[in-house]
């Protein structure tokens, strides 16, 4: 009988213990999408996730198709336009701040400007970041509707107002979900 009362103790604990531990994991405020697309002559294409959690947003990011072991520029742009085949629809960086281009981590920079894709030897790129200066949620820096680009250059976080990052290779539109 002891036995048992302690099993049913320590089960009844631990399942009060997973419940609290899923009800402290914050479920995003807002959450949007972007299918990045190859634009003409590239193989880069991927997906985007954006989640609003709080005052950040949690950027998840899966690429293909890059040049191997290079960092590539990635940006979210002023319009959610894709068209033109080279991304250039997409206009320049979304800035509704009016700053400087710059680093994401360190000083200003464009609302738009978020940390470089990293290719490993095969293309391929992951990206789990929080970014601060955009928003899921409607509102002047939301990033819904936009456009978003992976560059073919890293970016070099200095040249105004782009970051030198090059061609466009891969477009999206960023989008609810």
């Amino acid at each position: 009988m002891k036995n048992y009362l302690a099993a049913a103790t320590a089960a009844t604990l631990v399942a009060g213990c997973h419940g609290m531990m899923r009800q402290e994991a914050a479920a995003p405020e807002a959450q949007a999408t972007a299918a990045l697309q190859p634009t003409k002559g590239s193989k880069a294409f991927g997906e985007a996730t954006f989640e609003q959690m709080g005052g950040e947003v949690h950027v998840l990011v899966n690429a293909q198709g890059l040049r191997p072991n290079q960092e590539h520029g990635f940006h979210i742009h002023e319009a959610g336009d894709c068209s033109s085949g080279d991304g250039m629809s997409a206009k320049g960086h979304f800035n509704p701040g009016a700053r400087p281009h710059g680093d994401p981590a360190s000083g200003e920079h464009h609302a738009g400007d978020l940390p470089a894709l990293k290719a490993d030897a095969h293309g391929h790129a992951k990206m789990d970041a929080m970014v601060s200066g955009i928003t899921v949620a409607p509102g002047p820096t939301s990033i819904v509707g936009r456009g978003l680009i992976i560059h073919a250059e890293p970016d070099d976080y200095k040249t105004q107002p782009t970051g030198n990052s090059g061609a466009r290779i891969a477009c999206g539109v960023i989008k609810p979900s």
